[in-house]
């Protein structure tokens, strides 16, 4: 499957990338607007986003940084892809309001690896490009030559943090930070409030990925730091310290996160995180969830998750009533086809029309269940207990509210009784079909 993302010349008009991001509206923060407008014109620049390895998988917070990694790559630049084999072993605290999971150093090291591979399906890399060396503070590190023109980039900050002497880091790293700066920041503001509070083990995360900045500004010219809007107070602080430590000018941006229209994290399902394996989120799920936004969600949507130019973005956006379905159904495909390739968004597509247009909902490509036979034998299964289970209600008086509404149907028949009991009778073909309202189907076979 070929997902390598190859943005059309036809994106944008510009051909500076800080003014197609900008375009975009990709754009929440800048260290410097002029100074980065002029950098990203003037030259081809190593940057780098970082990714902490706290699960195996990326899911779709993670796509708005390949996306922008994405634009960089075509427009000249070259991404380093930092996984976090040293950050990892701590955990961001941004945005959390308690401390994250410790993973062992064996974990993180297989999450990393794992990382590395789904990059792997996006972007091109230069895999015979290495860096060597650093084993402290005062161990400067360095590349075996220039990464390729073209190609992305990867390195693991364990290679620098693992080796550090704690005494040697705090004295030389740790005197140019202020404590009473560094408490005034969001990421540890909000946590100090409440009764948790922040260890000090989290407090060090800060000066670490400053480090990493500064690790690679020094050894290999690296001059801007990218990342998610909760990542500002993390980017001044390499900034800084690049310039305290090493007398070296770089530069941060930070991209907006990917929010509904109300400022609820989009990516979040009945089941967990929307995933970009398609082993944990189907093809066809994944469509349907873009398929289903609300329609103030789409024009930001357009803009930054997919790479159609913008006048049509524009066009698609101001569609109004049902006509917005379009966009959507436009929307879906195209981020499924950027995340698994245009094959299987192909067949997402045709099965969304399917259940849309003629309302059977009979695809093999809908979200799917194997039950035991045996769970339906004798007295059956209660409806209300196997939409909780299915996660398509929230609870058993959601349930009963949703049958009471006529929201239910099984198989294409709507279902009126509250206490209805599914039995084997009603498998057809060993398969049985569950909607609800008109966007949601499930399939249930029998095994």
């Amino acid at each position: 499957m070929d997902t390598i993302i190859r943005i059309p010349d036809s994106v944008s008009k510009f051909d500076n990338v800080y003014d197609v991001l900008n375009e975009r509206g990709m754009i929440d923060g800048v260290t410097d607007e002029a100074g980065v407008r002029d950098l990203l014109g003037r030259e081809k620049i190593k940057f780098y986003i970082g990714f902490d390895p706290t699960a195996d998988c990326l899911h779709v917070g993670h796509l708005i940084q390949i996306i922008a990694m994405s634009y960089m790559l075509k427009y000249g630049h070259t991404p380093v892809a930092l996984v976090g084999g040293g950050t990892g072993m701590i955990g961001d605290p941004s945005g959390r309001t308690d401390m994250r999971k410790v993973m062992s150093v064996e974990e993180i090291d297989h999450n990393c690896r794992q990382f590395k591979k789904l990059f792997d399906k996006y972007l091109p890399f230069d895999d015979e490009w290495k860096y060597f060396g650093n084993e402290g503070v005062y161990s400067p590190g360095k590349q075996n030559r220039e990464p390729l023109d073209g190609k992305a980039i990867s390195v693991n900050n364990a290679e620098w943090i693992r080796p550090l002497n704690y005494v040697e880091f705090s004295y030389e790293i740790g005197k140019l930070f202020n404590v009473r700066q560094m408490l005034r920041s969001d990421a540890f503001k909000t946590r100090m409030e409440r009764e948790m509070g922040l260890s000090f083990y989290e407090f060090g995360y800060m000066l670490l990925q400053g480090y990493d900045f500064m690790v690679m500004a020094r050894d290999f010219g690296l001059k801007m730091e990218m990342g998610g809007a909760d990542q500002w107070t993390n980017i001044i602080a390499g900034v800084d310290l690049a310039r305290k430590a090493c007398d070296l000018n770089v530069f941060g941006m930070t991209f907006g996160l990917l929010t509904t229209s109300d400022g609820k994290k989009m990516g979040k399902t009945a089941k967990g995180a929307l995933w970009l394996d398609a082993d944990r989120v189907s093809p066809y799920e994944f469509f349907q969830y873009w398929r289903n936004v609300a329609d103030a969600d789409v024009d930001k949507c357009l803009r930054m998750l997919t790479f159609l130019p913008m006048d049509e973005v524009r066009k698609l956006s101001s569609l109004e009533g049902s006509e917005i379905n379009k966009a959507k159904e436009v929307l879906a495909y195209e981020i499924t086809k950027t995340v698994h390739g245009k094959e299987e968004a192909e067949k997402a597509l045709t099965a969304s029309m399917k259940i849309f247009v003629d309302g059977s909902g009979s695809s093999e490509n809908m979200p799917t269940t194997e039950m035991n036979e045996s769970e339906f034998k004798g007295d059956g299964a209660g409806l209300i207990n196997l939409l909780k289970n299915l996660k398509l209600v929230t609870s058993t008086s959601d349930g009963f509210r949703t049958v009471e509404q006529g929201g239910i149907k099984i198989n294409g028949d709507k279902v009126t009784d509250k206490k209805c009991v599914i039995k084997l009778d009603d498998f057809k073909d060993g398969e049985l079909i569950i909607q609800k309202g008109k966007k949601k189907f499930h399939r249930i076979i029998l095994k």
